[in-house]
């Protein structure tokens, strides 16, 4: 909490009310012999001025730098409202709601959270969220495999414009439990995947098939074309998308003639900081067929026996999130704050608020681009539609002039020499709606500067 109110004389009000003498007197019950003695090392207690300019001048150790890198995580704006409300002890203090006479407040929070995110991607139902948008697409495969039961192979194509990251942890969690991840190339012209390239696949059993949007270089795939494809081939079809992108794009549940079968992706771009790497949350919603094979808590809305409406968790065991040998998943933290902010700031952006956000950082990554590809070697990598990132090819290696930007104060992308070498001296930039035209000038010069310098 931000503030603790109590007074000494509170302090003492409330334990005359309990019967103690002390506040160690309420810890009894542990022996003597376990306790510490003193708490050597450890400063005295600051006082609240003194705790903020200390946090004050730690934060300012690691600045203020122009951010133009995206890869999964993006500096969005939040309205000063989200936080607020999300740290009231209501929210921020809650635990999960197993009993729901008594987390009638937070089942339907995360009722209307779920009511959102089925609208956004355009599917039946959703989940109130799981660890990170990395887990929730080897959560995703996982179900496939429960709820594609004809297919018997286990088998999942992944496109290589897929966040690697994502796949590594896809990895990590479905290797082991016998699923095959088989990758999918990308046109080196377009940087997408062709719907030919799957011709290959044509008639085997694929158990699922994976298609991003916007991939991981930033472009807009053919997902009509792959998700039908999928379909033919009687697999289902996974799509992993930006939550933000989709107040723009068409959303998942209408790709192709029937729509994917799950979707997935990371909540980080609706209201959560990128607080060094998170957390974060995931979420995923899905067809109603699939509903019980999908992990995570399920908020459902009925009646009392008085009639009056209600909230609780439904269709799942409490098995489900507590005992794994019983459970659809093994994974059951629920990022229950960051879906608080994400629902608040839904809630104020609303539809056209959504929408004017991504459309500014699709226009500001259109001018990042031009004022960017002006200097003498640097140049686009992929021409093709995208969202808010893009694929640039330098002259010089990548991580030096990365270095060298950041000592300029800009922190000037994201390096694809490891991951895709094939790209060359490769980086990913982005810009959001937090970009100003000034930014991407100031950008521009200190990469024309350092490139001179290399």
């Amino acid at each position: 909490m931000p503030f603790i109110p109590h007074t000494q004389a509170d302090v003492d009000e409330m334990l005359a009310a309990i019967g103690a003498d002390s506040i160690d007197a309420l810890f009894d019950e542990i022996p003597a012999a376990l306790r510490i003695k003193s708490l050597a090392g450890i400063p005295e207690a600051l006082n609240e001025m003194q705790i903020g300019r200390l946090m004050q001048t730690r934060a300012q150790r690691d600045g203020r730098p122009l951010n133009f890198i995206g890869a999964g995580a993006y500096e969005h704006h939040i309205p000063a409202a989200v936080w607020s409300i999300v740290t009231r002890g209501e929210f921020y203090s809650a635990y999960t709601p197993y009993q729901a006479e008594a987390s009638q407040g937070t089942l339907q929070l995360l009722y209307e959270y779920q009511t959102m995110m089925a609208s956004l991607t355009g599917m039946q139902v959703s989940n109130a969220s799981l660890y990170d948008g990395a887990s929730a697409l080897a959560e995703a495969c996982l179900m496939a495999v429960r709820a594609h039961r004809r297919s018997k192979s286990a088998r999942i194509l992944v496109p290589a414009a897929v966040n690697p990251i994502y796949l590594e942890v896809a990895r990590a969690i479905a290797e082991g439990q016998n699923l095959n991840f088989e990758i999918v190339p990308y046109e080196p012209g377009s940087g997408t995947t062709q719907p030919a390239s799957l011709d290959q696949y044509g008639g085997q059993d694929i158990t699922a098939v994976v298609v991003q949007q916007p991939n991981f270089f930033g472009l807009l795939e053919d997902v009509d074309a792959i998700t039908d494809w999928a379909h033919t081939n009687n697999a289902l079809a996974i799509a992993v998308v930006n939550p933000l992108s989709l107040a723009l794009l068409k959303p998942p549940g209408e790709w192709g003639a029937k729509g994917v079968d799950i979707v997935v992706g990371d909540g980080q771009p609706l209201g959560v900081p990128m607080s060094s790497g998170g957390p974060f949350f995931g979420f995923m919603t899905t067809r109603m067929e699939h509903v019980r094979q999908m992990p995570g808590r399920i908020i459902g809305r009925t009646l009392d026996l008085d009639g009056k409406p209600g909230f609780t968790l439904t269709l799942q065991a409490r098995e489900q999130h507590i005992r794994r040998s019983k459970a659809t998943s093994n994974i059951c933290t629920n990022q229950g704050l960051l879906v608080t902010a994400a629902t608040i700031h839904m809630s104020l952006l609303g539809s056209e608020g959504l929408e004017n956000v991504a459309a500014a950082s699709q226009a500001q990554t259109t001018k990042l681009i031009a004022a960017l590809t002006k200097i003498k070697g640097v140049k686009l990598a992929f021409s093709g539609p995208r969202f808010h990132e893009a694929v640039l090819q330098l002259e010089h290696s990548v991580e030096p002039v990365l270095e060298a930007l950041a000592r300029k104060n800009v922190i000037g992308g994201f390096d694809l020499t490891r991951r895709y070498p094939e790209l060359g001296n490769a980086l990913l930039v982005c810009a959001t709606e937090m970009r100003t035209d000034e930014d991407i000038a100031t950008y521009a010069a200190a990469l024309q500067a350092v490139l001179a310098q290399v």
